[in-house]
């Protein structure tokens, strides 16, 4: 049995996210389908993570097992013909057996736009304000994130995860034009709803509603109860993934 990654991209705003459901579309869902059409064979993908509904990926990673040699870049390009328009495969690359898409990621990259202007071109894919923010404040309360280990209060409640502990190893915000910035925020692990609940705190600190000690005080609390709203999926992005190079056998 030969493993294989996916390198992947896709819009969410259609998808109940990534992770297959009953009676409700998702993006391993149309993966699953489509590999198993076109290799003739009962496939099953396993992503780096799970995305939530309408949250987007530039790059997803997941894996799955076939059984013989796969021409990785006609596979590439017979996906890309059967799968929907908002998911498109980069690449496909052989790995050691023993590659697993989401236990051996070594950290995960997720940005979050937000934007004062009102623009039909954006709409789907940016998080707009109607109030203006303190992003200097936002990104004091930002680097704070480097402080601590335990996020509890930012992850979905009655999770089934062993530790709520992540390493944080970027945590910034950055003005990319006159009305958008990006907050990018990367670690070796991520709790559910984490980068939104992250991202909905940090929106308080910008509106004045909450001032940096006390975003230390919500991380301490590890009460969800005590940090932001969510801040909306639409505007959230997964866009790297980062494995060990030996995993793969086509260097």
């Amino acid at each position: 049995m030969n493993r294989y990654f996916i390198y992947l991209a896709y819009d969410g705003t259609n998808y109940h996210g990534w992770q297959v459901q009953p009676d409700r579309n998702s993006v391993q869902a149309e993966l699953n389908k489509a590999l198993s059409t076109i290799c003739q064979q009962e496939l099953t993908v396993t992503g780096a993570g799970r995305t939530d509904t309408g949250v987007h990926a530039t790059l997803m990673i997941a894996h799955f097992d076939f059984d013989g040699e796969v021409d990785c870049v006609q596979l590439a390009y017979k996906l890309n013909r059967f799968l929907p328009r908002d998911i498109s495969i980069y690449k496909i690359r052989p790995v050691v057996p023993e590659a697993h898409a989401r236990f051996d990621a070594t950290s995960r990259t997720y940005k979050y736009y937000v934007t004062a202007v009102k623009s039909p071109f954006n709409r789907q894919y940016c998080c707009r304000v109607f109030n203006e923010l303190d992003y200097a404040l936002m990104e004091e309360a930002a680097q704070t994130l480097f402080d601590y280990t335990d996020f509890t209060s930012f992850s979905k409640l009655h999770t089934d995860v062993k530790t709520n502990n992540c390493k944080i190893m970027q945590a910034n915000w950055v003005q990319q034009d006159a009305n958008t910035w990006v907050f990018t925020i990367q670690a070796d692990r991520f709790l559910r709803n984490m980068v939104r609940a992250v991202v909905g705190t940090l929106l308080e600190v910008g509106r004045h509603k909450m001032t940096v000690a006390q975003f230390r005080q919500v991380i301490e609390s590890m009460d969800r109860c005590k940090a932001g709203s969510s801040a909306p999926a639409n505007a959230l992005f997964l866009v790297d993934v980062s494995y060990p190079e030996t995993l793969f056998l086509d260097k």
